[in-house]
């Protein structure tokens, strides 16, 4: 599913020069759940920028299932996320004029399943239990609740890869460990799964754990002490 060859990003600011990815290189399956650890600033969202074609590397290779992002024309590249991305951003990136219910029926609209969009909406929303806030707009929602709406926008397509990007930082843990039940769920109908967090707890349900310093990788492997059911956890 997805092939990073030496990646590097370098982004110049000024007379400073500062690589956010340095060398990069990973392999993710089909159907694998892989969380990325990381302080901040160690490089990890810009590998999701890379990824997900919102943005090009300095030098290296991204390969995609069949899409080499490297080679991709920015029309190439923006039919690539429609058809394949779910992205769970850390900012939410929610429109504030469309209700709860309309952000997550745009990435339906926008991926050209448009039939019954609105009960494909509502029912993903129920599952993420804001069946009851769809025709409440953003600024009206609660910040754990705007996060759960973008987590159900990502869900929806179906689309083959999921992204998110600290995708529980806004949850309790109740409800936190209501959406790692979503994006488990996800994986095991055989999508691939990315979630980048700092909790290390979130880790021990990943069949893999990449751990990134500075823009390298300093680890990759499964959980230590193997991986662990979503019931067993605690934060």
């Amino acid at each position: 599913m997805i092939l990073l060859e030496d990646v590097v990003k370098r982004y110049d600011m000024g007379p400073v020069s500062v690589r956010a990815l340095d060398g990069v290189g990973l392999q993710v399956d089909d159907g694998e759940f892989v969380v990325i650890l990381g302080p901040s600033g160690s490089g990890k969202s810009t590998l999701l920028n890379m990824i997900s074609a919102l943005d090009t590397p300095t030098s290296g290779r991204v390969v995609v299932g069949r899409s080499d992002l490297t080679r991709s024309s920015a029309r190439e590249r923006f039919a690539f996320r429609r058809e394949t991305i779910g992205f769970v951003f850390q900012t939410f990136n929610l429109f504030p004029t469309l209700t709860a219910l309309e952000n997550v029926q745009f990435a339906l609209d926008v991926s050209g399943r448009r039939a019954d969009t609105r009960a494909g909406a509502a029912e993903v929303l129920e599952r993420v239990g804001l069946g009851e806030r769809g025709w409440h707009f953003p600024h009206e929602l609660s910040g754990g609740e705007q996060q759960r709406v973008a987590v159900a926008r990502a869900l929806v397509t179906g689309n083959p890869l999921l992204l998110a990007d600290e995708p529980t930082g806004e949850l309790d843990f109740a409800t936190g460990v209501q959406v790692l039940r979503l994006l488990t769920a996800h994986a095991e109908e055989g999508r691939t799964v990315l979630v980048v967090t700092h909790n290390r707890e979130i880790s021990r349900i990943a069949d893999r754990v990449v751990e990134l310093s500075s823009g390298r990788i300093a680890a990759d492997g499964p959980p230590p002490g193997g991986r662990a059911e979503i019931d067993e956890l605690h934060w």
